[in-house]
């Protein structure tokens, strides 16, 4: 019985330390202070990213308006090769 509980103490022990040491890092760590100088390129990728993405609907449209005039035109020669 006294085994389960040191073996239980010692397990809480370590899992304490392993959820306290990110935090204890994150205190101790100057990184936070220069992390707003990285902002602004974060946000420049929403930009790049909503570019992108026009660029990609706008290639679809085209590709879609030119299928179009291509089914139209079969369509006409078809319906001139009936009449003939």
């Amino acid at each position: 019985m006294i085994t389960r509980f040191v073996r239980l103490s010692l397990v809480a022990l370590v899992s304490a330390s392993l959820g306290l040491s990110p935090i204890a890092v994150m205190a101790a760590d100057p990184a936070p202070a220069s992390a707003p100088a990285a902002a602004p390129a974060a946000a420049a990728q929403p930009d790049k990213a909503a570019d992108k993405k026009a660029e990609k609907q706008a290639k679809k449209d085209q590709k879609a308006k030119k299928k179009a005039e291509k089914k139209a035109k079969k369509k006409a020669k078809k319906a001139e090769a009936a009449q003939q």
